[in-house]
């Protein structure tokens, strides 16, 4: 044989292996031989975050009540891709679970947009009487037919503003401030309709953009504030709750439609026990979320949610003939 043929034959199995390495990485679900079949998981947080942790409760959960048949395998911190990104891979069938929010699942699945509507939920037991609902449970499964399927939710808490250089305590206050928003339309109709400029900003870049003065504010839960840091560069935090948009764990419907009737058991079981223990250590961590930031100096503002709530009230009346519209009605029925 020469040279160059063997050379040509080294490359040639070098590459098979690559690409035999790569496929095992982003594949979304695999034949595990004796230890069963195993689901590759992927998500943005990092492994100290209540959601990771739920999830990691829902692997052990898995693996016990198939008795190793079935198992879960998690990527955290976005090393499989983006949010939008992991939520392709699961229409393609190419990863089996990621997290979302409900925000960033609004151009794939329009019905979803129904959780940003500013001051939807009366309160925390109205939210949870709908998520834990009828509604909520046939929410999960409106995406189907565009391949992603919902398995749970898991508690995000409700969003709030926080501020750079004043408080805010009114929508007086918002007028002229530029406020990070997530790239939805919801989002963005609320900072408008209190007076502000809705300035969509990946939240890997927000850090730098608040301390830059590039937006003067921006609005999350309050365990993000505190893990983001953002309360370094942001004195004021105002708890006017204006969205309660909780988390989903979604699954490929091409992958979930493989599964057997015994699997899918095993892996709904897991999910809804891992949502309830997420919810427990979610409520946990944001009361020390809150006291953590008070102690580091942050002004928790005095503010009446109902003044927010009357300025965004004209946006509902925006979405006549929307996906979203009959969802907004129910879920007002049902208060």
């Amino acid at each position: 044989m020469s040279k160059s043929l063997s050379f040509f034959s080294l490359g040639l199995v070098s590459g098979l292996l690559v690409a035999s390495l790569v496929f095992s990485l982003v594949s979304g679900d695999r034949a595990g031989g004796e230890q069963g079949r195993v689901l590759k998981l992927a998500h943005g947080l990092d492994t100290a975050h209540p959601v990771h942790l739920g999830m990691e409760r829902m692997k052990e959960r898995v693996a016990e009540l198939s008795g190793g048949r079935l198992s879960i395998d998690i990527y955290p911190s976005g090393v499989l891709g983006s949010e939008v990104q992991c939520i392709e891979q699961l229409q393609s069938g190419e990863l089996a679970m990621t997290k979302t929010s409900t925000a960033a699942m609004e151009s794939f699945i329009p019905e979803l947009g129904v959780f940003g509507i500013p001051y939807l939920f009366d309160d925390e037991d109205h939210y949870w009487s709908v998520i834990n609902g009828e509604i909520g449970s046939e929410l999960l499964g409106v995406g189907i037919d565009t391949g992603l399927y919902g398995l749970c939710y898991y508690d995000a808490g409700s969003r709030n503003f926080y501020s750079t250089k004043k408080p805010i305590r009114s929508p007086a206050d918002l007028k002229g401030m530029k406020i990070r928003v997530q790239n939805s339309r919801m989002a963005i109709a609320m900072v408008e309709a209190l007076g502000g400029s809705p300035t969509p900003i990946a939240w890997g870049e927000l850090y730098s953009a608040l301390a830059q003065g590039v937006v003067d504010g921006a609005e999350n839960n309050p365990p993000s504030f505190e893990s983001s840091r953002h309360y370094e560069e942001c004195g004021y935090f105002t708890p006017d709750a204006h969205t309660r948009v909780p988390d989903l764990l979604m699954i490929s419907a091409p992958i979930w439609n493989s599964l057997s009737s015994q699997e899918r058991e095993w892996l709904q079981a897991a999910a809804d026990e891992s949502s309830v223990y997420q919810r427990e250590l979610w409520a946990v961590k944001t009361k020390e979320s809150l006291a953590n930031v008070a102690a580091a100096g942050v002004e928790i503002v005095d503010c009446d949610p109902s003044l927010f709530q009357e300025a965004c009230a004209s946006i509902a009346d925006t979405l006549t003939g929307t996906p979203v519209e009959p969802w907004l009605k129910r879920i007002q029925s049902a208060k």
